[in-house]
């Protein structure tokens, strides 16, 4: 059968050469390929490989042989999947292959921005030393209060980094968690969530973008953080009103940043609405790459297969994630 996979930028040899092996003809498309260019390599398609690249209503319309489609990695807000289901067409993500991973890579942000590693790095390189003045300042994690927004696997994994490992104060916003499952976390749940952004000096992002979620940090929570704060986002790039951060970093209303995350991707110097990040010192970008390990890469390249035969062989596709919008009803 002919098989789809974009977004082949983000290398998967093991899938790719598993799946020709099985025999089937396997189609690589780039990313940012246009909406009309995909519908026409879907015409024959039976299956679907995906993780970036946007998959509309009109994309699965197109694809009258369409089995499955089976995002290679966690968030699935960029696929339109009531018009999968209403074709009867399954779709799955693999949730839980890089859950430590993220949060280590969340975590990894958070220190080299208190501690000012990337300007004392530069430094190094352009000066050769540094010497302890004032600008090279940094903070302890030990004793401060990180809030985390969504205690699931990868936040409740941060709240364990800092609270266990790093002596933190840990609170956490979670409508769908109790105070009895964050306690058990190590994490001190509030119902506020603004009450959360005042009492925290450093924020951490760790929840799926849905239309609850979208821009949940804004102009009017950026007000409430402390001058001192730092922002970390390892989730989704549209949980945070992005023309708001930039906002808040140049008027120093907020104290940093650590971003893996955009909502237009890739970022780039030229003309992206965010490019004004790279000019910022108290901004550290990462390319959306905190999963990128090669341990999390064999967990989902293994998962990834594993969900590919179930939909080629006809049974039952095994859905790992407690989302409810990738149950069919």
């Amino acid at each position: 059968m002919k098989i789809v996979r974009t977004d082949m930028e983000l290398e998967v040899p093991l899938v790719d050469k598993t799946l020709v092996e099985w025999g089937h003809d396997l189609v690589l498309l780039p990313d940012g390929i246009s909406e009309e260019e995909l519908c026409k390599e879907l015409e024959d398609c039976y299956l679907l490989l995906m993780c970036y690249t946007p998959i509309t209503g009109k994309v699965i319309d197109s694809a009258p042989m369409l089995k499955g489609i089976v995002k290679y990695g966690v968030g699935i807000d960029a696929i339109e999947i009531p018009a999968a289901h209403k074709r009867g067409i399954p779709v799955v993500n693999i949730p839980e292959y890089a859950e430590e991973t993220v949060a280590e890579g969340a975590f990894a942000l958070l220190i080299a921005l208190v501690k000012k590693i990337p300007l004392l790095q530069t430094a190094m390189r352009e000066e050769g030393w540094a010497w302890p003045t004032a600008q090279w300042l940094g903070s302890d994690i030990a004793g401060k209060t990180l809030g985390i927004i969504g205690c699931g696997k990868i936040g409740s994994s941060m709240a364990r980094m800092a609270g266990d490992g790093f002596s933190a104060n840990v609170i956490g916003y979670d409508p769908y968690k109790s105070q009895e499952e964050l306690s058990e976390k190590g994490i001190t749940k509030y119902d506020d969530l603004h009450l959360l952004l005042n009492e925290s000096d450093f924020v951490s992002l760790h929840v799926a973008l849905d239309d609850n979620s979208k821009n949940i940090i804004g102009k009017d929570e950026f007000a409430e953080m402390k001058p001192s704060a730092i922002l970390i986002n390892s989730a989704r790039g549209a949980l945070v009103d992005e023309m708001a951060l930039l906002e808040a970093l140049e008027t120093k209303q907020i104290a940093g940043a650590g971003l893996d995350v955009f909502s237009q991707e890739p970022l780039n110097r030229m003309d992206h609405p965010l490019k004004k990040l790279y000019e910022m010192e108290n901004v550290l970008l990462f390319p959306h790459l905190t999963f990128y390990t090669n341990e999390a890469m064999e967990r989902l390249e293994r998962e990834t297969l594993e969900r590919c035969k179930e939909i080629i062989d006809g049974t039952e596709v095994t859905i790992k994630s407690n989302d409810p919008r990738l149950q069919m009803k």
